[in-house]
């Protein structure tokens, strides 16, 4: 570290000697010094441009980095809620899904899959108006399973990054919401049907944000890390039975 900025010197000095050489041959070739203190002073002048331009294009090249490092930490915190909890959760709300065969076809991500699919996937789920009817069973199920993993969404929280990404944002307060209401009924037995129609828009919700962000993740995985894409393409829980062996 100690020998960064001699080398920086070192590397500022062959310049201005490079310089210095060129205008010397410019000299001796022309032989025209009032021309060589012109194109010099007219250089001189535009410095301040010029070095404008450099400072916002390396601004530009610094953002663009750093914003890129941020987005693979999150994408791997991403990753571990999707093991944690949005697989098994994208699973369960699925069954609550009227016509849920249509759905699993337009999710059903597989090797071959390119940008050209993933945006038609996406397309599907942000025009398509859902069907969701979830029975006492089924929201007996995602009420043990949310509480149980209640710990880890709220360590979610923790992560000020993951806060900025605002899609996953407000899918994590989507689900947070639904939590809340499942546990605020002790029995989903004998509901009104106002209130049975309130948890289903409840699970719409949630289940639309998890969905969509389940396949950018996917797409994520495709572009970046093909071995992990292979092994959750195998686990896709819209499977009815998923299988990590490969055949």
């Amino acid at each position: 570290m100690n020998g960064l900025p001699h080398k920086k010197h070192i590397v500022l000095a062959a310049l201005a000697a490079a310089s210095l050489a060129l205008y010397l041959i410019d000299y001796y070739v022309l032989g025209n010094s009032r021309d060589i203190a012109s194109s010099f002073l007219g250089n001189l002048a535009f410095l301040p441009v010029y070095v404008i331009f450099i400072t916002l294009i390396v601004e530009q090249i610094v953002r663009e980095r750093e914003r890129q490092a941020v987005m693979r930490k999150l994408n791997m915190v991403i990753g571990v809620f999707f093991s944690e909890v949005g697989n098994r959760l994208l699973k369960e709300l699925s069954t609550c899904v009227e016509a849920c065969g249509e759905l699993k076809g337009r999710l059903m991500v597989d090797g071959g899959w390119k940008d050209d699919e993933f945006a038609k996937a996406l397309d599907y789920l942000r025009r398509t108006d859902i069907k969701v009817n979830c029975d006492a069973e089924g929201k007996g199920r995602l009420k043990g399973f949310l509480i149980e993993k209640r710990g880890f969404l709220v360590g979610l929280l923790e992560n000020q990054n993951l806060l900025e990404h605002e899609q996953f944002t407000d899918l994590l307060w989507a689900v947070f919401h639904l939590v809340e209401e499942l546990e605020a009924r002790p029995s989903f037995d004998a509901m009104s049907p106002s209130d049975s129609e309130h948890i289903n828009v409840d699970i719409k919700r949630a289940f639309g944000h998890l969905a969509r962000e389940w396949t950018l993740y996917m797409r994520h995985l495709k572009v970046d890390y093909p071995y992990l894409f292979s092994l959750a393409v195998r686990l896709n829980p819209l499977l009815d039975t998923p299988d990590p062996r490969v055949h």
